[in-house]
C-alpha cells in the first residue's frame, strides 16, 4: 500500500514520539518505518502487518497509544552495551556471502550497505545505539567511523564512561579519514577496552592504545559511571 509523503512523515513523527521509530523523519516508506509499524501493532494487539490501516491509524493517534517499552539495562551496563555483549562472536561471512545478522542491522536502520566485506564497525555501533538509545539522532554518515564524533554529547576521554562511544584514528591521525568506532567497556592508564564490530572480522572485546583515541561520545543526559579499570591486555591490530 502506498501513502503520500506527508502522511508517511506524520506517521513517522508519531511513531518517533512514542519511541518506535528511530530514524530521520523523511516521508519515505523504508524498512525502518515498516518495522516500527510492526512493533507498534504488536504492542497494541493488532495484526502485525507493515502497513497502517484505519484501525491502526486511529490507535496510533489516540490517547491510548502506548509508548515503546523502555530499553533494558543490566547492572551498570546501559542498554546498548547489553546489546553489544549479546552480539559478541558475530562474524562476517567468508567470500561473496553476507552474514544475514549484519545485513539485518542495515535493513532495520534504512541504511545503505552493500555487503559485509565493507567495514561495518559503524554499522554495529549504529545498531547497538539505535536499540539502546532510540531517541538520539544519528544524522551523519554512520558507516564512517570518525563521523561518530558528531553523535550526542562529548564525554571525558581521559576517564571515559562505561558504554561511551569511542572513536579511534586508524592509518594516520591527521592524514587519513580511516578510523574505528566501538563501545567502551574498560580502561587502564595506557589503553581503552571496548566491544566493536569488524575487529578481526567479527564482534570482539579488545584493547586499544589510548593514544589513538580521538574522542568519546554519549547520548544527551546519559547518567554514566566511569569505565572500570583493568590490567591492559593485548592491543588490537586489526579493525578492518
Amino acid at each position: 500500500m502506498t501513502f503520500t509523503s506527508d502522511l508517511v512523515s506524520t506517521v513517522q513523527s508519531r511513531l518517533a514520539d512514542l519511541g518506535y521509530y528511530r530514524l530521520r523523519v523523511d516521508g519515505q516508506e523504508g524498512p525502518g518505518t515498516r518495522n516500527a509499524m510492526i512493533d507498534f501493532k504488536e504492542a497494541h494487539g493488532l495484526r502485525a502487518r507493515e502497513f497502517p490501516g484505519p484501525i491502526t491509524l486511529e490507535t496510533l493517534f489516540s490517547a491510548e497509544a502506548k509508548p515503546a517499552p523502555a530499553p533494558v539495562a543490566v547492572g551498570n551496563d546501559p542498554a546498548w552495551l547489553t546489546e553489544a555483549r549479546r552480539l559478541l562472536g558475530t562474524r562476517e561471512a567468508p567470500g561473496a556471502a553476507n552474514n544475514p545478522t549484519i545485513m539485518g542491522w542495515a535493513r532495520d536502520l534504512d541504511q545503505w550497505y552493500p555487503g559485509d566485506d565493507v567495514p561495518w564497525c559503524g554499522l554495529f555501533v549504529a545498531h547497538c545505539m539505535s536499540a539502546g538509545a532510540p531517541n538520539v539522532p544519528q544524522d551523519f554518515n554512520r558507516l564512517g567511523a570518525r563521523a561518530w564524533l558528531e553523535y550526542g554529547d562529548e564525554a571525558d576521554a581521559d576517564n571515559p564512561p562505561l558504554g561511551g562511544v569511542g572513536v579511534l584514528w586508524r592509518t594516520h591521525k591527521t592524514k587519513s579519514w580511516n578510523g574505528h568506532v566501538f563501545i567502551v567497556t574498560g580502561q587502564s592508564r595506557t589503553a581503552i577496552r571496548g566491544i566493536g564490530g569488524n575487529q578481526s572480522d567479527n564482534v570482539t572485546e579488545t584493547w586499544f592504545d589510548r593514544d589513538r583515541l580521538l574522542g568519546v561520545r554519549v547520548p544527551p543526559g546519559f547518567n554514566h559511571v566511569a569505565a572500570p579499570s583493568a590490567a591492559t591486555g593485548a592491543l588490537s591490530t586489526n579493525e578492518a
